[in-house]
């Protein structure tokens, strides 16, 4: 995949566009991806995916949005590759770029910029100046510039079309099962291992600091969880807790999101991590005692390591 910063310059072959955020590269993305691909494969072009950065309420809130991304940019490009897309456009997104209604965007960068010769959109999409480009919007631009346009419904599950929306939601209460089989893999997160406290170490379960590499990213509801973990190439198994940990804190403590991984004695202080959620087993829980805390940690453990074993 080739990714343009920017739209100069940028010489395509045919190219067949889509254009949207795509955080978390979901099921419902995946499926219009496939068939953005497709086309451009049947009309000998090029499969282009024109992206907005920073988020467009981030930018007019003036980074005051408490919105919380599935993905960061770099994660967002490896599921992209993935997905089998040629091209990756990135678009810097303004106070002024806002400002433009959606036919001027289209005729300006997608069709004399890009040279789009046909244009895939999600059944609910909206962009340009205050959302107002609708799809009956873009069948005026379409016959005004020379470009075809196709409309795809999606996935659709019980409650309606998969979103982004829905799968943070799911996360934010804990329903991780359900965020999974939305996103159509197992959440993930990019981090950093950072010092901490080393109570784990004095219980018998040293735990490793995780500080997120993207600050935007989505930390999924208090609890504990069996993971899979990444670390220099290498996978191991793991429980991890995100939470306040009541048992052993007494003050005002900040979140904390640290993992133990099984059967490892390795110092990788500063190493970078990825967290691969694959079960939620527990809500955090305040224990009478330690010695409590530390019974409940090897049952974690255990059930971790049933779960995971299939994983």
């Amino acid at each position: 995949m080739i990714i343009h910063e920017g739209y100069k310059n940028i010489k395509l072959r045919n190219p067949v566009v889509t254009l949207g955020y795509f955080d978390g590269v979901h099921r419902g993305h995946k499926y219009l991806l496939e068939c953005l691909v497709k086309r451009a494969g049947e009309i000998n072009g090029e499969s282009v995916v024109v992206t907005l950065y920073p988020h467009p309420r981030k930018v007019l809130s003036g980074n005051k949005s408490d919105l919380k991304f599935l993905t960061s940019m770099d994660e967002k490009k490896v599921l992209l590759e993935k997905a089998g897309i040629d091209n990756l456009i990135i678009v810097p997104f303004t106070n002024e770029f806002s400002k433009k209604e959606a036919c001027e965007f289209i005729k300006e960068i997608l069709v004399d910029k890009i040279g789009m010769k046909q244009l895939f959109v999600g059944f609910n999409h909206h962009f340009g100046r205050g959302r107002g480009g609708d799809y009956n919007t873009i069948l005026e631009c379409a016959a005004q510039y020379g470009f075809k346009i196709e409309r795809i419904k999606g996935i659709t599950i019980d409650e309606g079309n998969i979103s982004s929306t829905t799968i943070r939601e799911a996360l934010l209460k804990g329903e991780l099962e359900r965020a999974n089989q939305l996103l159509g893999y197992d959440y993930f997160m990019n981090g950093t291992i950072v010092d901490g406290k080393h109570l784990g170490r004095s219980i018998g379960y040293p735990t490793a600091n995780i500080n997120p590499d993207y600050d935007d990213k989505l930390i999924p509801a208090f609890g504990v969880y069996a993971v899979e973990v990444i670390l220099k190439g290498t996978s191991y198994k793991g429980m991890l807790n995100i939470g306040l940990r009541p048992t052993v804190n007494t003050g005002s403590e900040p979140r904390t999101i640290e993992v133990h991984l099984f059967d490892f004695h390795q110092d990788i202080y500063k190493s970078k991590i990825t967290l691969i959620f694959r079960y939620r087993m527990r809500n955090e829980i305040k224990f009478d005692s330690i010695e409590e805390l530390i019974k409940q940690m090897g049952k974690d453990k255990v059930e971790a390591l049933r779960l995971l074993g299939s994983a």
